[in-house]
């Protein structure tokens, strides 16, 4: 094989728990205090979601104009992606994830940080953990002076993602025939990834895939 991988999922995978919500409040209260007015409608939102009433797509675009705002200048922001970057990897990272990709870089797998989550934040916690490259959710902005809160092209999560990644791999001319791929997920949506992976392992599995794993034989790893 000539190329090896490891993929990594990173909200409840690395992290111990989920950072969107915590971006969201981190940089609100940073830039737009007034905004924390408008936790109640991100919850309702939520509920919303929950009873299939708008897109994940959707609901992440109306939590982040209501919270950072619709139309946000990248210089402002960024200082303070930065910060809640620092955040997270100080207070929020699992001391078994960080030992596995210590050990996947020492048995010469390329790190790929694959989440839902946005490349906006995302790729400031990648560099200081040490990944290689970033698969996520790409505002429609991305490279641009504004960030609007808009999503460009598809919500890196479950089927999404594995389209997200053999995309990537194609870009990298990586040839799914020459390559060993280990893939890594806390929660069942990531099955795709995790049906794609040479080696699969659920990590600190949610009900769902614990019982998933068990069925498909995939190895269990319990990070906390």
């Amino acid at each position: 094989m000539t190329h090896r991988l490891a993929i990594y999922d990173m909200d409840r995978t690395v992290t111990f728990s989920g950072t969107y919500t915590g971006f969201l409040i981190h940089v609100a209260q940073r830039m737009a205090p007034w905004r924390l007015l408008f936790l109640p409608v991100v919850l309702m939102l939520m509920l919303a979601y929950m009873f299939r009433w708008i897109s994940r797509q959707r609901l992440k675009e109306l939590n982040q104009a209501l919270m950072i705002g619709p139309n946000v200048e990248r210089a402002r922001l960024m200082p303070h992606v930065e910060s809640y970057a620092a955040k997270v990897v100080a207070t929020n990272v699992r001391q078994g994830a960080l030992a596995q990709i210590a050990q996947d870089r020492a048995d010469g797998y390329r790190l790929i940080l694959a989440t839902a989550s946005y490349r906006l934040y995302v790729e400031p916690i990648a560099r200081r953990l040490g990944f290689d490259a970033v698969i996520a959710t790409d505002h429609l902005s991305q490279d641009l002076r504004y960030v609007r809160a808009k999503i460009a092209g598809e919500n890196c999560y479950d089927t999404g993602k594995l389209r997200m990644i053999k995309a990537w791999m194609a870009a990298e001319a990586i040839d799914r025939a020459h390559a060993h791929i280990r893939a890594y997920s806390d929660h069942v949506s990531d099955a795709p990834m995790l049906e794609y992976a040479d080696i699969a392992f659920a990590s600190n599995p949610s009900r769902r895939l614990a019982l998933l794993s068990a069925a498909r034989g995939w190895t269990r790893v319990d990070w906390n």
